[in-house]
């Protein structure tokens, strides 16, 4: 499969000490074109670092991350790499600068030197991708939690990006900011070809998209569909994370002795996999 982003061998330290202690240790990991990629990790695993490696934020000690082909190590071609893949933060009161929604959105195109009618077509259809043109003229700071990081997601798509890598964009959301904010991802993944990687520590979260991989202390650790990752649950537990929470129900019926399938992952199996358990019992 064809892959837009691509890290090789990819280690890295914030110090700069030959023996400083590496926060990646020889990653390597392809991102294919057009996935849905979720990012697990504990605190201080290295998915932060990871994603920033994708953007040409940070650059590798020793390896080789691509971008669609280009070397992040490239500076003459660091503008096209931040073209090809947006970021988007934990925070969007950090990426928000002006004081009207659709300003907010047509910043960067200024900057870049997009004409004014080209401008003006892409904040509008930014905005309705993301279910937000309705609220274009708005102030942000009026806004909701998950409302601004969709206004921040629109401000990067409005820049056309082949890839959007998201750093815990829902961390400082409530429940329902959560769920809009991946519901608009899911939308431009699936409608727009837009590729996601998606770092999170929602378990929830990471059971929506196509592809899971975890790192922890700084390496790779699994690699595959959702069903395939959150299935080894005390491999996952082992390293301080969760699973997704009918998963782990299954996982104690089984370990409780009743055969329930070990794969489930949504609400909706999980009732259904309870229900043939009780019409097998009889009651």
């Amino acid at each position: 499969m064809d892959s837009i982003m691509e890290a090789t061998k990819v280690s890295f330290s914030y110090e700069e000490e030959p023996d400083a202690p590496l926060v990646l240790d020889g990653v390597s990991l392809s991102v294919h074109r057009g996935e849905f990629l979720a990012v697990l990790g504990h605190n201080g695993s290295g998915k932060s670092t990871l994603a920033k490696h994708f953007n040409a934020i940070l650059l590798p000690r020793e390896g080789r991350v691509l971008v669609d082909g280009m070397e992040t190590t490239d500076e003459d071609r660091l503008y096209d790499i931040r073209q090809t893949v947006g970021m988007v933060f934990q925070n969007p009161d950090n990426q928000i600068v002006a004081t009207i929604v659709e300003e907010d959105v047509a910043f960067a195109l200024e900057n870049m030197g997009v004409p004014p009618a080209e401008i003006r077509q892409r904040v509008d259809d930014a905005l309705r991708s993301v279910g937000m043109y309705q609220f274009r003229e708005h102030a942000p700071h009026q806004l909701s939690g998950g409302q601004k990081q969709r206004i921040a997601i629109a401000g990067v798509i409005a820049m056309r990006p082949k890839c959007i890598v998201l750093d815990e964009p829902t961390a400082m959301l409530d429940p329902r900011g959560r769920a809009e904010v991946m519901r608009t991802l899911r939308e431009l993944n699936r409608n727009h070809g837009i590729t996601v990687a998606l770092i999170t520590h929602y378990m929830d979260e990471a059971a929506q998209c196509d592809r899971v991989v975890v790192v922890d202390r700084g390496k790779l650790l699994l690699d595959g569909t959702p069903r395939e990752v959150f299935r080894q649950v005390d491999r996952l537990k082992g390293v301080g994370l969760d699973v997704p929470q009918v998963t782990e129900l299954m996982h104690e019926l089984r370990r409780a002795g009743l055969e329930v399938r070990e794969d489930i992952i949504t609400e909706e199996e999980c009732a259904a996999e309870l229900a043939r358990l009780l019409e097998g019992s009889g009651r």
